[in-house]
């Protein structure tokens, strides 16, 4: 593996016709990182991964995978990429043995033990049909599947989408055991936020074909709150230097989403009468997203 990021999206653009799907979106997702891009059905998610597997062609900007542009170098990328989509394609008429032998056929560095031991503890049987299998089997065999080429890039375009809350935390306990050591970087999409703290370094929020957000967890989570103040308190000096996301006015007062608070600035603003919430990164995904509210980005 090399310092080379994996991904490199900057200033993409995609339109269908007159309609602009994605505007002006930058992302790095870094060797051995993994990266949740988070957005609501529409926000252009799955438009964003379609330009990245180079099966679409970006209407503006560019889109590397290894420091090459995807669509152009598409089939030499994918030999390193592991892809699970959010409605898993498996070979139908094939016993899940079958449909192993099958993908082995085409990765070079196929990891056959691997593969057993992740399907043998997702409890599927090599002897089951494929088809059969449930919804959370399905998507635990194409994480196997996906995993097997000994991928540097894993693309998980929302794979728990339908998943009822068992199969998501299993889907996600396992990824969370195979990422630990593999140094694998990961991009995964998602509106789901169940499991998301716990497997991402990094979360960018798609909403409107825009990147609202882009921080660590860490940083997030460290600096974010809501406050809240009554309408008759001026605040616009307490909020200077703060990085305000998004506003919202109540008949009892005013309401913010903001970032960057160190210790300094949460005295401040305890000073002069505000109330904070912490938040965590559903309540921050809620928040950025409702589009009741004033965006300020």
């Amino acid at each position: 593996m090399t310092n080379v990021p994996p991904i490199q999206i900057q200033n993409l653009g995609v339109s269908y016709g007159r309609n602009r799907v994605l505007r002006d979106v930058s992302i790095i997702v870094k060797p051995g990182q993994v990266y949740a891009l988070l957005g609501r059905n529409g926000s252009g998610k799955s438009s964003l991964v379609r330009c990245l597997l180079g099966w679409q062609r970006p209407s503006e900007g560019s889109v590397r995978m290894f420091g090459e542009e995807a669509w152009t170098s598409r089939h030499r990328a994918m030999e390193r990429v592991g892809v699970v989509q959010e409605s898993p394609s498996i070979p139908g008429g094939m016993r899940v043995d079958q449909v192993l032998h099958f993908c082995s056929r085409f990765a070079a560095n196929w990891d056959s033990a691997g593969v057993t031991s992740r399907i043998e503890r997702a409890g599927i049987a090599q002897d089951s049909m494929a088809e059969s299998l449930s919804k959370g089997q399905k998507a635990q065999l194409a994480l196997a599947l996906a995993l097997g080429k000994r991928p540097e890039l894993l693309i998980l375009d929302d794979p728990t989408l339908g998943l009822d809350v068992v199969a998501r935390r299993a889907f996600f306990e396992i990824l969370v055991t195979e990422m630990a050591d593999r140094g694998v970087s990961v991009l995964l999409t998602t509106h789901d936020l169940t499991g998301v703290e716990s497997v991402a370094d990094r979360v960018g929020i798609l909403n409107g074909g825009r990147l609202l957000l882009d921080g660590s967890v860490e940083d997030l989570k460290a600096g974010l709150r809501r406050v809240s103040w009554p309408s008759r308190l001026e605040l616009s000096q307490s909020l200077n230097g703060l990085n305000v996301l998004r506003t919202m006015h109540h008949p009892w007062g005013e309401e913010a989403l903001v970032t960057g608070l160190d210790e300094e600035s949460l005295l401040r603003l305890q000073q002069v009468g505000v109330e904070m919430e912490p938040l965590d990164l559903e309540g921050l995904f809620i928040a950025l997203v409702d589009e009741r509210k004033e965006v300020r980005v």
